[in-house]
């Protein structure tokens, strides 16, 4: 027989622990009679290693209780199935926010990189879903949360603000939904540009007090594509990278492609 500390020790679990599966009466040590305390034999060890591993697979401790008390082999085998589906759904969601994280890193890398310089790179392919009224059209999301694969949090990952442009100023402007190319699932228009002059633009309260910094992101444009004999198309796309605060506002890092000739 052994003391409640004892089995605590032997499994790694606490005393609280112990005593609460016993008021759930998932385990049923005896008490001594004469100074009250807990003897655990071999069978109760046995009950409070099961439980433990029912708990670590996240089963409630009411189905514990009727697992413990008249549940089937059969049932209990459907229940497990149930519990391995659901462990699975939740590593693929794992697996996503690995690669979001990844994505993010990237964009770190970028902002380092092309913050206050610009380079010629390609715009990658882009399957056009659909287009919002604004970015603050939040009764539009719907959108974008059914063509982001994390469905439990909405990003403006994808997203894109597209300006046309020319040298007196923005003509017109409209945000767009894309998502990445999947091989043989094309359904939508492709957007892609071979060659596009490419920056990090830093934005937000923290950076501007709020202001519209539009005319001078393309007087910016207009002024490296004379100096270095680019030809604009006269677009930009333009969607967000990462934000982070300073001082309670944020700074918004939005990266630019404009197509060129």
């Amino acid at each position: 027989m052994y003391t409640i500390g004892q089995v605590a020790k032997f499994l790694g679990v606490s005393r609280d622990t112990l005593k609460y599966y016993e008021e759930k009466k998932l385990v049923n040590p005896i008490h001594d009679g004469v100074n009250g305390y807990r003897k655990y034999n071999q069978y109760d060890i046995h009950d409070v290693i099961t439980t433990n591993f029912y708990r670590e697979i996240d089963i409630e401790i009411k189905k514990i209780q009727e697992i413990r008390n008249n549940m089937s082999i059969d049932n209990l085998g459907h229940l497990l199935e149930e519990k391995k589906a659901k462990i699975r759904e939740e590593i693929e969601h794992k697996k996503l926010l690995l690669n979001k994280i990844d994505a993010v890193k990237r964009d770190h890398v970028n902002i380092n990189k092309y913050l206050g310089d610009f380079t010629v790179k390609e715009m990658k392919p882009l399957e056009l879903i659909g287009e919002i009224t604004d970015f603050t059209a939040y009764d539009e999301y719907e959108i974008i949360r059914n063509n982001t694969a994390n469905k439990k949090a909405v990003t403006l990952s994808s997203a894109r603000r597209v300006i046309h442009f020319n040298e007196k100023g923005i003509k017109d402007e409209k945000f767009i939904i894309v998502k990445k190319i999947e091989e043989n699932k094309v359904h939508g228009r492709i957007i892609s540009y071979t060659k596009c002059l490419y920056m990090v633009i830093e934005n937000g309260r923290a950076v501007d007090g709020g202001k519209n910094i539009d005319n001078e992101i393309g007087e910016r444009l207009i002024k490296i594509a004379r100096e270095n004999n680019y030809e604009l198309v006269g677009i930009a796309y333009i969607n967000i990278l990462m934000t982070t605060y300073e001082e309670g506002l944020e700074r918004v890092f939005l990266e630019m492609y404009a197509p060129i000739k």
